[in-house]
C-alpha cells in the first residue's frame, strides 16, 4: 500500500496571476538571430476594469536591454492607465479631431480650418503623428515659402512670411495636443535648431504699409459724399473716420448704445462675419467706450430722423443704427463693396485721391491722432487693442513724426540755452 506523501516538496503551489507580474522577458531564434521579446497583462480598456485583463506582447528586440527598456515603457503607460494598441493616427486625420474640438469664435475656428486645409493636410496628412520628423517640417516650411499660396489668383506662387508663421502656429498646437492624448512624446515643430520659422521680424518686414488718407484728403472725401452724391450712408463713412471703429462693430450698433448727453458711444458686439445675421463680443471679447464729436452726434441724430420716417421700428432703441429696411444686419461684405464702388467714383474725379479700404479709414484716424500727439494709450482704447504693444507695432510709421514733433517741444523748453 502505497502512502500519499504531504510534505512541503509535493506540495502544489497557487499560480499566482500573470496579471500581477511586473512582466517577462524571453529570447527566441530566429533565421537572423537571437531576439527577444517581453509580455505583460493589461487592462482591455483602461476607462472599463471590469473588462479585465489581456496580455501584451511586443517582439525583434534585439538585446535583452532594448527588450527591458520598452517593457518599462510599457509598465509605466499601464501605471498612468493609457491605451494599448491604438494605432497612432495620420495627422491629417487627427488635425480634423483637434479641430472640432476647440471652443473658439467661430471666425479663428474657420481660419484654423482653412489653415489645415490648404497648407497641412495636403501635404503632411498622410503622415502618422509618430513618424513626422523635425527634418519634414522645416522642408515643408521652404516648400511654402517657394510655392506654398493655393488661391485661385495666385495657385502656385510663394507664401507670405505672416502665413508660412500661422500654418506654424495651427501645426504646433496641433502636435501639442498630440502630446497631451499620449500620440507622441515630443513637439518636433519646437525643435528650434532643425525647424526655422518665420521670425516676428520677417513677419513685420513682409507686412505691406498701411495705406491712409491725410486729413485734407479725409475731409474731400466727406464732403463730396455727402454734397455731391448724397449718399445714403454718410453717417456710416464719417463714424468709420472719427471713431476708427471696426467695419463688424459698426454694423452692430443699436440706438441704445448712442448717449448724446454724454458723448459717447458703447460697443458691446459686432458682426458675426461667419454668419453675419447673428452678433457676437468683440474682437478682444470686452466693449469698450468711446467718446465721439459733436457734428457726428448730429450726423447720427439726423441719420436716425430719416431711418424713423421710413418706419418707426427703425428708430426704436433697440433698432441697428445701419440696419437694413426690414431692420436687419447687413452683410459686412456688402458694405465694402458699397465702399469701393464710392471709391472709384472719386477716384475719377480727383487726381488727388487714392484708394483706401474702409480698414484704411481705421488706420487713417489712428494715424492722424497719433500725429496730433495723442497719446498712443488713448488710440489703443478708442480701436479696442488688446495692448499698446499692437497699437504701437501698427503704426511704427508715425513714429518719426511724433519724434519730431516731440524734440521741437523739447528744444523749445530749453530756450537759449
Amino acid at each position: 500500500m502505497t502512502t500519499k506523501r504531504t510534505d512541503a516538496t509535493s506540495e502544489t503551489k497557487p499560480r499566482r496571476s500573470r496579471s500581477r507580474q511586473p512582466g517577462s522577458i524571453q529570447d527566441y531564434d530566429t533565421k537572423d538571430g537571437k531576439r527577444w521579446r517581453f509580455q505583460i497583462y493589461v487592462p482591455k480598456d483602461p476607462e472599463y476594469p471590469e473588462l479585465g485583463m489581456r496580455r501584451l506582447t511586443r517582439s525583434g528586440f534585439t538585446s535583452t536591454e532594448d527588450a527591458n527598456d520598452a517593457l518599462q515603457e510599457a509598465l509605466k503607460q499601464r501605471k498612468q492607465n493609457e491605451k494599448f494598441g491604438t494605432k497612432v493616427p495620420t495627422l491629417g486625420t487627427y488635425a480634423d479631431e483637434w479641430v472640432a474640438g476647440l471652443k473658439l469664435a467661430a471666425s479663428t475656428i474657420t481660419g484654423y480650418k482653412k489653415i489645415i486645409r490648404n497648407h497641412i493636410t495636403p501635404q503632411l496628412g498622410a503622415i502618422h503623428l509618430d513618424k513626422l520628423t523635425a527634418t519634414r517640417i522645416a522642408r515643408h516650411y521652404r516648400d511654402l515659402e517657394d510655392h506654398g499660396r493655393n488661391d485661385q489668383y495666385g495657385k502656385g506662387r510663394p507664401l507670405s512670411a505672416n502665413s508660412v508663421h500661422k500654418v506654424h502656429v495651427v501645426l504646433g498646437a496641433i502636435l501639442d495636443a498630440a502630446i497631451d492624448d499620449g500620440h507622441i512624446t515630443v513637439n518636433p515643430s519646437k525643435k528650434k535648431r532643425t525647424v526655422k520659422a518665420p521670425t516676428t521680424s520677417e513677419v513685420r518686414a513682409q507686412k505691406p504699409e498701411i495705406v491712409t488718407w491725410t486729413g485734407e484728403q479725409l475731409n474731400l472725401f466727406l464732403i463730396w459724399d455727402r454734397d455731391e452724391i448724397d449718399d445714403e450712408l454718410f453717417a456710416l463713412w464719417r463714424l468709420f473716420a472719427y471713431t476708427g471703429m471696426r467695419r463688424s462693430e459698426a454694423l452692430a450698433l443699436r440706438w441704445s448704445d448712442i448717449n448724446t448727453k454724454t458723448m459717447r458711444i458703447s460697443i458691446r458686439r459686432a458682426v458675426d462675419t461667419n454668419d453675419w445675421t447673428k452678433t457676437k463680443p468683440t474682437k478682444t471679447g470686452t466693449a469698450r467706450v468711446i467718446d465721439v464729436d459733436a457734428e457726428t452726434l448730429k450726423v447720427l441724430a439726423s441719420y436716425k430722423v430719416a431711418r424713423a420716417e421710413l418706419s418707426f421700428s427703425l428708430g426704436k432703441a433697440d433698432a441697428y443704427v445701419f440696419g437694413d429696411d426690414d431692420g436687419k444686419l447687413r452683410s459686412p461684405d456688402a458694405m465694402t463693396s458699397r465702399w469701393d464702388r464710392r471709391i472709384k467714383w472719386i477716384t475719377a474725379k480727383y487726381s488727388t485721391m487714392h484708394r483706401v479700404t474702409i480698414k484704411g479709414l481705421r488706420h487713417t484716424h489712428a494715424t492722424l491722432l497719433l500725429e496730433m500727439g495723442v497719446h498712443p494709450k488713448v488710440v489703443q482704447e478708442r480701436l479696442g487693442h488688446s495692448t499698446i504693444t499692437t497699437t504701437m507695432n501698427i503704426y511704427s510709421h508715425v513714429t518719426p513724426t511724433m519724434q519730431r514733433s516731440a524734440i521741437d517741444r523739447f528744444a523749445a523748453s530749453l530756450g537759449q540755452a
